[in-house]
């Protein structure tokens, strides 16, 4: 049986993915990383709990949250961070400029790959320079 929440790829195997795929897959885990960090914070409502939650997963959110980690990223990182960000999508939020719906799908995209990679503890580390004040 595979084991999903330990996935551990090739570099290859990971580039194969499309740049959306793997935007796709980095929203989830972004998104759970998210869930996790507001859970752990205190006690609050499930309506507090969801609000907060919607307001990091933004595109505008994610695009000024990605900034705090861009000068950290490693040639590979910053890479596949490019890669989402260049992406081609067609479909952007109102909500979101195309250079905010750019950023966020490039910080999804390095998301999903280190998620791929197995890269857990990079990923820890790169989400809690984010959330930091």
């Amino acid at each position: 049986m595979k084991d999903y929440f330990h996935i551990k790829m090739t570099k290859q195997e990971i580039d194969a993915f499309s740049n959306l795929g793997l935007a796709h897959l980095g929203d989830g885990v972004y998104e759970l990383l998210c869930r996790t960090y507001l859970c752990t914070r205190g006690e609050h409502t499930v309506k507090r709990l969801h609000k907060d939650a919607v307001s990091l997963v933004t595109a505008p959110k994610q695009a000024t949250l990605v900034q705090k980690i861009l000068p950290h990223l490693t040639e590979e990182e910053a890479a596949y961070y490019r890669r989402g960000k260049n992406a081609h999508s067609h479909a952007a939020p109102k909500s979101a400029t195309p250079q905010e719906y750019a950023m966020a799908t490039g910080l999804e995209t390095l998301f999903g790959a280190l998620y791929l990679a197995g890269q857990t503890d990079r990923l820890n580390e790169l989400f809690q320079m984010m959330m930091e004040a």
